[in-house]
């Protein structure tokens, strides 16, 4: 299957697992990369927020306790601005490009933009393959792109973290043959 939606429970690793099997790929010689993944912005032992960077080099802050505004998920302000200023160019241009498109995540937050939705389709839709991380909550979107014939989804667990790189890196290779 082209596409790959990787859930599991919040913070069990899910953006960890995506920046490895980016770095699998490309130690592999893999470089057809495009997309982007989310950092947790902490202060000491908290989380204040979460940045973008997508893998040609661009980076913003998508949601902080700081951020005031109407677009609120928990107790984070999202700025909606940054995704669709830097993300969202990230995604087109992948898509465009036919490279292997990483999107992290598939989430409350990023699917407040409906620019983000659309994108989000479009890559699964084209023959580019998709590597997704996708919140574990019954969203209808999130419902029917796990439901898709085209998908492999994957629970990542704790017990199965250190092995899923290798094998994600290994279908994103076969896919691409």
């Amino acid at each position: 299957m082209k596409n790959i939606l990787i859930t599991g429970r919040p913070r069990v690793g899910k953006s960890t697992l995506v920046r490895r099997i980016i770095e699998g790929l490309k130690h592999r010689g893999y470089t057809s990369l495009g997309g982007f993944y989310t950092k947790e912005i902490r202060e000491g032992e908290q989380r204040k927020g979460f940045e973008v960077h997508t893998l040609d080099g661009r980076t913003c802050i998508l949601a902080h306790v700081d951020i005031k505004g109407p677009v609120r998920c928990g107790r984070y302000g999202v700025d909606l601005a940054c995704l669709e200023r830097v993300a969202l160019p990230a995604l087109e241009d992948a898509i465009r490009r036919g490279l292997t498109v990483f999107i992290d995540e598939i989430g409350y937050m990023e699917l407040k933009s409906r620019g983000f939705r659309a994108l989000v389709v479009e890559a699964m839709d084209s023959p580019s393959t998709v590597v997704a991380t996708v919140t574990r909550s019954k969203l209808p979107f999130t419902e029917r792109l796990e439901g898709r014939p085209d998908v492999t989804l994957i629970t990542l667990r704790v017990a199965n973290r250190d092995t899923l790189p290798d094998i994600i890196v290994r279908m994103v290779l076969e896919a691409e043959e």
